[in-house]
């Protein structure tokens, strides 16, 4: 913009002159970016119409007001990464193939002070190379930006990326902050970084304190817990060993896992990386009872651990025995979650299949379905099930479950999964579609299940309450803080390719869905007390006494409302598969329930009323 068309413009608006200086910069050939319309180009100044031109990416000259803009647009420093890579592409293509250290330098040298948040420079490189592009590259980038001296690197992404007037090595670095922090966790993370760094000739006094320091925190801290501890003494010994020490320190890692019950606290906290080491550990300090103890850590293990786990086991020729164990835990019911989500993964893979082949059942189904359910009843929250989600993504899944399946077991798995609380109404739907495919005869019990569908819940107090409230943060915080995070994601420009707001609205229609379930749910629902129950026969809010007709063994189930389910205390609801069959009986009656392709039969043995055990 010319001193003519600034001086027109101010005279026409003085309140424009303080920000002359803005106005100057925003001449022909100025790359600006804008809150909306994002990076651009000035192409030139209409002075008749007094607008900027201005070409977007997919906006071609674009006419804006100069006093709009002053508020909503920046004009870019010629050093700036973005204008760089359409000035100068080859030699930034030059810096992202082979020096990302020297990208990121470049890149402070655009802002005041020479520093930037964390946040700020992803956002910029990510704006340079591409989203996609830009996630892979950094993951190896950050590396080599965190041993470059010239950079002081953030721990935080709020905190800031500093281009230092002096460089200073990462391992100098990383040492001050050891000897000025007094947090034992951040210790054995900085002790971990020096081991990352290398351990230098010239470096080994210096490490030598850092290892004085580190010893002392896993001796004597109250700050960590088992885990943490026994973590931190592996890195104390791996950098022992380093400086080539090997004085016996104390606590020694077998002391810490000396103790048996303690081992499924600290795996359930291990960092990920030492998950196969802390195995190796367990089988060194108790050789004798080291099977017995994997598999007990394999029952209740979770994410990246039941792999460790079934890997470690079938390292140490454990492999029959696995199979044995894994179909013998389907027989009782005891198959849990994350190790069925590996089984489900695994079921084709060449190294397992001899494993897993027996286990591909319509009982595994069952299992699954019942999983879900269990889940779904210990939160209240939108948390999402992994179980749930691969049994919706992978398409084949269902049908290789119910490849054995007789109609009637199908029919039976279908009514379980119309029962299921981890499903929203639609991913039924698309799953029933699957069972139909295979068995069209379920297609009635679908229809049946809509004429159904308003018939009236039985739910205590309580599980009502809970249900309210669910509903009640969905409404008045989850979806309002979900509208202010759209209305943030719109102001970052093209909607097409803006993933914040994409991911924004996926989080809308969740939630919105289970909104409208929950209303469904709540105008269905009719609270209970249990006071209504008789002995005469069992019904809602009875206590039964039931004996298994091939095991003899006898187990007492409290029927409850819909939802109120507690599997650890064998408290079932109305409308699981064993509560249903059990309604109506009395004392003396046999019934049958099918869970998956298995049958089960029971006697009713004696029948209370919940509620006078209850008062």
């Amino acid at each position: 913009m010319n001193s003519e068309a600034l001086s027109a413009l101010i005279a026409k608006s003085p309140s424009l002159k303080a920000s002359k200086a803005k106005l100057e910069a925003m001449e022909p050939g100025a790359y600006v970016v804008h809150r909306s319309w994002g990076f651009g180009q000035i192409k030139k100044y209409d002075e008749a119409a007094q607008k900027l031109i201005i070409d977007f990416k997919g906006k071609k000259s674009h006419p804006m007001d100069p006093a709009f803009c002053i508020g909503t647009m920046d004009v870019l420093s010629p050093k700036d990464l973005r204008v760089r890579k359409e000035t100068d592409t080859k030699a930034i293509e030059a810096l992202i193939a082979d020096n990302p250290a020297q990208l990121v330098v470049d890149a402070l040298q655009a802002y005041p002070n020479n520093a930037a948040t964390a946040i700020e420079i992803e956002l910029m490189l990510a704006e340079v190379l591409g989203e996609e592009r830009f996630k892979k590259w950094w993951s190896g980038a950050k590396k080599a930006v965190a041993k470059d001296p010239r950079i002081s690197v953030p721990a935080k992404k709020t905190e800031c990326y500093i281009l230092r007037e002096t460089p200073v090595s990462a391992e100098d670095e990383i040492l001050e902050q050891f000897l000025s922090t007094r947090s034992a966790r951040r210790r054995i993370k900085l002790a971990e970084d020096l081991m990352a760094a290398g351990v230098h000739k010239e470096a080994k006094a210096d490490l030598s304190q850092v290892l004085q320091g580190l010893a002392e925190v896993v001796r004597d801290s109250n700050q960590l817990d088992a885990a943490e501890r026994l973590y931190g003494a592996a890195v104390r010994d791996d950098l022992a060993r380093a400086l080539g020490q090997e004085a016996a320190f104390e606590p020694a890692q077998g002391a810490i896992i000396a103790n048996i019950r303690d081992l499924p606290g600290i795996a359930e906290k291990i960092p990920v990386q030492f998950q196969s080491r802390f195995l190796e550990l367990i089988h060194a300090t108790h050789p004798v009872e080291s099977s017995d103890i994997l598999f007990s850590l394999l029952k209740v293990s979770q994410g990246k651990f039941t792999t460790e786990c079934i890997n470690f086991l079938i390292e140490q020729g454990h492999a029959e025995e696995l199979a044995k164990t894994l179909r013998r835990w389907q027989t009782e019911q005891n198959l849990r979650a994350p190790v069925l989500l590996w089984i489900v993964k695994n079921r084709h893979s060449k190294k397992f299949a001899k494993l897993l082949n027996d286990l591909i059942s319509p009982r595994l189904l069952g299992a699954i379905f019942f999983a879900i359910d269990y889940e779904a009843l210990q939160t209240s929250s939108a948390r999402r099930i992994p179980l749930a989600d691969i049994l919706s993504e992978d398409t084949d899944l269902i049908s290789d479950l119910l490849s054995t399946a007789d109609p009637e077991t199908a029919r039976d798995l279908a009514n379980a999964l119309m029962l299921n609380q981890g499903f929203e109404e639609l991913t039924k739907k698309s799953l029933l579609a699957r069972f139909i495919k295979i068995f069209p005869t379920i297609q009635s019990l679908v229809a049946a299940e809509a004429e159904g569908r308003e018939e009236q819940l039985l739910v205590s107090r309580g599980s009502y309450d809970r249900k309210r409230e669910e509903y009640e943060t969905i409404v008045s915080k989850k979806i309002p803080e979900n509208s202010k995070a759209i209305a943030a994601a719109r102001e970052h420009g093209d909607l097409r390719e803006n993933s914040e707001f994409k991911m924004a609205k996926q989080d809308q229609s969740v939630l919105m869905a289970q909104k409208a379930q929950l209303e469904r749910d709540l105008a269905r629902a009719r609270v209970t007390d249990f006071k209504d129950a008789s002995t005469d026969q069992v019904g809602v809010g009875t206590v039964v006494d039931v004996r298994n007709a091939t095991s003899g063994t006898s187990t007492t189930y409290t029927i409850l409302g819909a939802w109120d389910g507690d599997p650890d205390r064998h408290i079932i609801s109305y409308k699981t598969a064993l509560g249903a069959a059990l309604l109506g009986r009395k004392a003396g009656d046999a019934v049958r329930v099918k869970t998956g392709a298995a049958e089960e039969e029971y006697s009713v043995v004696k029948i209370a009323r919940f509620a006078d055990q209850a008062g």
